[in-house]
C-alpha cells in the first residue's frame, strides 16, 4: 500500500500502530501469567463456582477469551503473510458451538494451550508491519453475515475483548478472596517494587 522508501504521516501513525500492538502482546502474556497463577491458587470446584459474571465462573470467563481469541486469531490467519504463520494448533476452532463453549474442561490444560496462545500472539505482533495492517480484512462472522474493515481493527478489537474479560475474572478472583496483584498496563514501564522518579 505504501511505497517501501516513502515516509507518510499515514504510514507513521500505522508504525507507531504496530509498536502498539507489540506491547499490548507483551501485556497480554505478562497478565495472563498473573492471572492464571491467581486461579491455580483455587480448587477446580471454586473457580468453576457460578459466580453470577456473564459467563458464570473463572473457568468458564478464562475459556471465553480463548474462544474470542481463536474466532479472531483464526481469521487473522487467513488473511495471509504474515498471520499465516499463525499455528494452526493453536488457533483452529474445530466446531463453533457459541461464544461460551468450553473448549478445555481441565484447568492445567486450559493454562497450557493458553501459554501456547500467548506464544503464537507475540510471534504474530513481532512480525507486523504498516502495510500488513493497513490491509482489508474480509472474513463471515459468527452469524455467516460478510464483514470487511482494516486488519489493524481487527487486532484493537482482540487486545480490547480480552482486557474486558480479564477485568471481569479479576472482579471473580476478588470475590474468592484472591488478589491478583497489579494487574496496570503501564506496570510493563514501570514493573511492581521498581523506583518511580
Amino acid at each position: 500500500m505504501f511505497p517501501p522508501d516513502e515516509t507518510t504521516p499515514a504510514m507513521t501513525a500505522l508504525a507507531e500502530l504496530t509498536d502498539h500492538y507489540r506491547w499490548m502482546a507483551r501485556y497480554n502474556r505478562w497478565f495472563n501469567q498473573r492471572l492464571f497463577g491467581a486461579a491455580a491458587s483455587l480448587n477446580d470446584a471454586e473457580r468453576k463456582r457460578d459466580r453470577g459474571a456473564f459467563f458464570g465462573s473463572i473457568h468458564a470467563t478464562l475459556n471465553h477469551i480463548m474462544v474470542g481469541d481463536k474466532i479472531w486469531l483464526g481469521r487473522l490467519r487467513a488473511q495471509g503473510a504474515p498471520f499465516d504463520a499463525l499455528p494452526a494448533e493453536v488457533v483452529h476452532l474445530s466446531e463453533f458451538r457459541g461464544l461460551g463453549m468450553t473448549l478445555f474442561d481441565d484447568f492445567h490444560a486450559l493454562c497450557k494451550h493458553r501459554e501456547a496462545m500467548d506464544a503464537a500472539i507475540e510471534d504474530m505482533a513481532a512480525a507486523l508491519s504498516p502495510e500488513a495492517v493497513s490491509r482489508p480484512m474480509r472474513y463471515a462472522n459468527t452469524q455467516g453475515h460478510a464483514r470487511e474493515h482494516p486488519i489493524w481493527q481487527a487486532l484493537s478489537h482482540l487486545f480490547n475483548h480480552q482486557t474486558h474479560h480479564r477485568g471481569q475474572v479479576t472482579t471473580l478472583l476478588m470475590q474468592a478472596g484472591i488478589d491478583p496483584g497489579v494487574t496496570d498496563l503501564i506496570a510493563l514501564v514501570n514493573p511492581p517494587g521498581a523506583a518511580v522518579s
